[in-house]
């Protein structure tokens, strides 16, 4: 198969204006492109077909998709394939962090768990899009590993299923049961202090005895988990403030008790690009006012966690979007749904090219008006891309961007409805631009058709 053609296939795959006859063609043959096992809203011919398909890797790239419905995932849960119900089990691999996926359901989630392939059951207890109801129920399950995970959980298991993990058989689910416990145990901290492979997770969340807390001050061990504690006394907090490592008075200005004077007179630095993830603020990311002192504060990892929260009311979006920190713009352009206009072209300005610029490109708040006039003669590719986004951009100017020098900026031109059809014909055979002339909307059938003859794939 010549190379354009795949290209156009693949194309023609992803077209949101396929055809069902021809989508069922592409599904039934084993070259078909993966695209089209994973669009969304695929008919149930079409997942009958795929069901039925020969081609595990077909039936994997269903498994995975994010788009179809679990309902229709789960399907697969009895698949001969072992790889194939390993896939399902974990799950999408990759997915739009805005969007949430949602998880099959517990029953299904319960028959893979007990599916007598061990690489099946060990991907759906990997699987980060586990519904919270199925992890609390594996707090009885027969499997040590599952009552790891619903350890994990700590705080929504019932009390009876808590006290039941912390006498577990197996060292291992007790261990992880202790490390829930110890938020609210001081005796169980001080147990798990033993053990260096619980001593560092125990000492930045476990209820402390002071004289342990001394112990370890003086033995300087662990101290930048320690300096998170939050039952750390407050002389020894003093004295990590003032400790010479950077990463333990880091840890202590990020402690939720301080006031910001205080936070602020801690001698601390903070990597340009790092991103923040500081619990307290993370676990508050809907609560107004979790988000208020970390947004005003002027502690740049409090700042930039804040703007992973969607729900930043008007005026602490627009505060964090004055702040001049490239971090708070990716992060707001990722995660608000009102990011201002203003902080995705920063973003897309610096960054084009990377996630985060595209990221900020595929925003609903991207803007579009006016881009033609703007960016359709600018120096810059990346930026003439910007034009075809515009609504106002004529036919003519779709067909000269589609000749534009800079790839990314003849692909959007490629798979612009407004592309003139003749254009559009030509750039079918084009290779950098088949893939997104086959994917263009307005490709008519019979060109849709012809691609998939030319890839030959059976009728």
């Amino acid at each position: 198969m010549v190379a354009f053609h795949s290209s156009a296939l693949d194309g023609v795959a992803r077209n949101p204006a396929l055809p069902t006859p021809l989508l069922l063609r592409l599904l039934a043959c084993e070259r078909g492109g993966e695209a089209a096992f994973r669009r969304a809203g695929l008919p149930g011919a079409a997942v009958a077909v795929i069901l039925a398909h020969p081609n595990p890797r077909a039936r994997i790239e269903f498994a995975i998709s994010a788009r179809a419905e679990p309902s229709q995932r789960a399907r697969l849960a009895d698949d001969p394939s072992p790889k194939v119900r390993a896939a399902l089990a974990y799950g999408p691999e990759w997915h739009d962090p805005r969007t949430r996926v949602a998880p099959l359901p517990d029953g299904v989630c319960a028959r893979l768990l007990d599916d007598s392939v061990p690489s099946v059951r060990a991907a759906l207890l990997d699987s980060p899009h586990l519904g919270p109801s199925f992890v609390a129920s594996l707090a009885t399950h027969r499997d040590p590993a599952a009552r790891r995970k619903a350890a994990r959980g700590w705080e929504k298991l019932a009390p009876g299923d808590r006290a039941a993990l912390l006498a577990d058989p197996d060292p291992e689910v007790r261990q992880a049961a202790a490390l829930g416990e110890c938020r609210r145990d001081a005796r169980v901290t001080a147990e798990l202090l033993r053990d260096p492979k619980s001593a560092a997770e125990a000492l930045r969340h476990g209820i402390l005895h002071r004289a342990d807390a001394e112990r370890c001050v003086a033995g300087r061990t662990h101290l930048a988990a320690l300096a998170e504690n939050p039952s750390l006394p407050h002389d020894l907090v003093e004295r990590l403030a003032v400790d010479p490592e950077e990463d333990v008075r880091l840890a202590v200005s990020l402690r939720p008790e301080l006031d910001e004077k205080r936070r602020m007179l801690i001698h601390f630095t903070v990597d340009a690009l790092a991103r923040g993830d500081v619990r307290w603020v993370r676990d508050g990311l809907a609560d107004p006012e979790v988000l208020r002192r970390a947004a005003t504060s002027a502690h740049p990892l409090l700042r930039r966690t804040a703007a992973q929260s969607p729900h930043l009311p008007p005026d602490l979006l627009d505060l964090l979007a004055r702040t001049e920190d490239q971090i708070v713009d990716n992060l707001l352009g990722v995660y608000h749904p009102d990011t201002p206009e203003e902080v995705l072209m920063r973003v897309y300005a610096r960054l084009g090219g990377t996630f985060s610029a595209w990221m900020a490109e595929t925003h609903p708040r991207f803007p579009r008006e006016g881009l033609a006039a703007r960016y359709a003669d600018h120096p810059d590719g990346n930026y003439r891309r910007l034009a075809v986004r515009d609504p106002a951009a004529t036919p003519q100017l779709i067909e000269r961007l589609s000749h534009d020098p800079t790839v990314w900026t003849g692909q959007a031109a490629a798979e612009d409805p407004r592309l003139p059809l003749h254009r559009l014909r030509e750039a079918l055979h084009v290779p950098e631009l088949a893939s997104s002339a086959g994917a263009n909307p307005a490709l008519p059938e019979d060109e849709m058709t012809a691609v998939l003859e030319r890839a030959g794939i059976p009728g």
